[in-house]
């Protein structure tokens, strides 16, 4: 096969390093991220399969990490020397498919001869090229590989070999169509950046809509604070407000670790499918921060808190019960601490159900009895308040506080919960610090409003959380990056000071900088990269 034929698609220009502890190599490259090592899989076998002049058509495969493409069996032979041919110049991995295999087969690099010896059973074969960032630091494997089945001929339709998400034949002299990419793959939406999740051909019986799509925007809010600039600490100082538990003023609740770049990182590597960034701040930007990319936009407290009196405001609480007021803003959104993070690929259906029932992962841990008490902390403070209000409303009683996870929320129930309760919720507004009168409005209150309006139901993720101040802090932080195994994590702390953070800094630097090591498309690097996803309303 001729090299330029297929040039614009293989990896043969790229450098290749080994990776971890099992000495797999991966092509280097500089923008490596899930999506894009699977469009870039894709896109090879299909020109490959071009080349070869067989004809393909995409498939709703099981998976969302992959992709998988059809070819009628009768091409089989043709299908397999070309791959032999190609991975003979371009190294990568392989696995055979079969229709129910008793366990999941390991990828073999395509230089070992064992790795061409099928079982009888096989229907396809899984190919992949491993990518990696420059540093090494994220390995992107098989499982973002293209499978290739062999479909049988049965009369006038093509049979399926295996199990996939939609019908099991199509007509053989059927015409390819173009199917959108999220037809494909939960991890793409309709905003997904198309040069990472382009349209497909593939068979109109493909095109129907499933059970479990979720085709409603979801956005991201973060609230951020640069606690060191000068401007921001002359108006904190200058505040008039009376400070009721040192934890409501600590300098770590304002300290910038950095960790709004990573988190936003954590986004763009593992859930493409977000529509829409915000970041709510007191008029700051952070120095790396852009702020002309499509789909991103920082947020002035002045654009949403609905009484100005009650600015400037140094309390969460306070600008959480105005975030729905965000222009714009889609009626399913997650809220993000820039302390939390996607720690793997997950699908808007960690959060969301596809009928848009919002998921809400309670806390092992439980709020105390009684009314709140001059020696409560901030946070169950406001959770005493929240359960009283609650009670009087519904006769329930919450007695769980929320994980550390990113809150999804519904607008129309922050909006109503504000009508049903606006002096609680005024109040709260005006708190210019964490107050003893505080709901927390995202992190449970509206959780618990929606819940008993129908509008959201408990969920479960995998998740960790680490406090910065632990003495232990390099194993957990080691742990969590050698695991890279659950789906959100929290670095937080709420005691720390200036000085803590010195010390934690370095450690904080080289984990954050290895478990996310692709810049987003907001962030200034000198080099133009891709677009975050187009808006839409």
């Amino acid at each position: 096969m001729p090299e330029q034929a297929v040039r614009a698609r293989t990896t043969t220009t790229l450098p290749r390093i080994r990776v971890g502890d099992t000495g797999d190599e991966a092509y280097v490259h500089p923008a490596a991220a899930p999506l894009a090592a699977r469009e870039w899989n894709r896109a090879a076998v299909a020109d490959l399969l071009d080349h070869l002049g067989i004809p393909s058509f995409a498939v709703p495969g099981r998976s969302d990490h992959g992709t998988v493409v059809a070819v009628a069996d009768e091409h089989r032979t043709r299908v397999l020397e070309g791959l032999g041919q190609w991975l003979a110049r371009s190294p990568g991995h392989l696995t055979w498919l079969q229709e129910s295999p008793v366990r999941t087969p390991r990828p073999r690099p395509s230089t070992d001869l064992r790795a061409w010896q099928p079982p009888a059973d096989a229907v396809g074969v899984q190919v992949s090229w491993y990518q990696t960032d420059p540093g090494g630091h994220l390995l992107l494997g098989h499982e973002y590989g293209c499978a290739v089945e062999f479909w049988t001929r049965q009369g006038d339709r093509l049979l399926a070999p295996r199990a996939n998400r939609g019908p099991w034949s199509v007509a053989a002299s059927g015409q390819d169509v173009w199917g959108a990419a999220r037809l494909f793959s939960r991890l793409v939406s309709a905003h997904t950046a198309p040069e990472l999740a382009p349209p497909l051909a593939t068979r109109p019986e493909f095109l129907v809509p499933g059970v479990e799509d979720i085709d409603f925007p979801v956005d991201a809010v973060y609230t951020w604070v640069d606690g060191n600039d000068p401007a921001w600490q002359a108006r904190k100082a200058a505040a008039k407000g009376e400070v009721y538990h040192e934890e409501s003023a600590s300098d770590a609740r304002f300290l910038s670790r950095d960790e709004l770049r990573y988190s936003i990182r954590s986004l763009h590597l593992f859930a493409p499918w977000i529509r829409n960034v915000y970041v709510v701040t007191d008029d700051q930007v952070p120095a790396w921060m852009r702020t002309d990319v499509p789909g991103f936009q920082v947020v002035s407290h002045r654009e949403i808190f609905r009484d100005p009196a009650d600015l400037p405001t140094f309390n969460s609480h306070s600008i959480e019960s105005q975030l729905h007021h965000i222009d714009g803003l889609a009626e399913h959104f997650l809220y993000f601490n820039d302390d939390m993070f996607i720690g793997r690929p997950v699908t808007p259906h960690a959060f969301f159900t596809p009928v848009g029932t919002a998921r809400y992962f309670p806390s092992p841990n439980r709020i105390p009895q009684g009314p709140v008490a001059p020696t409560d902390t901030p946070v169950d403070a406001a959770c005493k308040n929240n359960r009283a209000l609650l009670l009087e409303r519904f006769g329930r009683v919450i007695t769980q506080p929320m994980e550390h996870i990113p809150y999804a929320l519904r607008r129309s129930a922050m909006a109503e919960a504000e009508a049903a309760f606006p002096e609680a919720w005024a109040r709260t507004a005006a708190s210019r610090f964490r107050a003893m009168t505080d709901l927390s409005p995202t992190s449970s209150f509206a959780l618990y409003y929606a819940a008993l309006t129908g509008r959201a139901q408990p969920g479960s993720l995998r998740f960790a959380y680490v406090r910065l101040s632990s003495g232990d802090l390099a194993e957990r932080l080691e742990k969590l990056l050698d695991g890279r195994n659950h789906d959100s994590f929290c670095l937080n702390d709420t005691y720390s000071t200036a000085d803590d953070l010195e010390a934690q800094q370095e450690l904080l630097d080289g984990f954050l900088g290895a478990y996310f090591p692709t810049p987003s498309p907001c962030e200034h690097t000198g080099e133009e990269r891709a677009p975050w996803p187009t808006p839409s309303r």
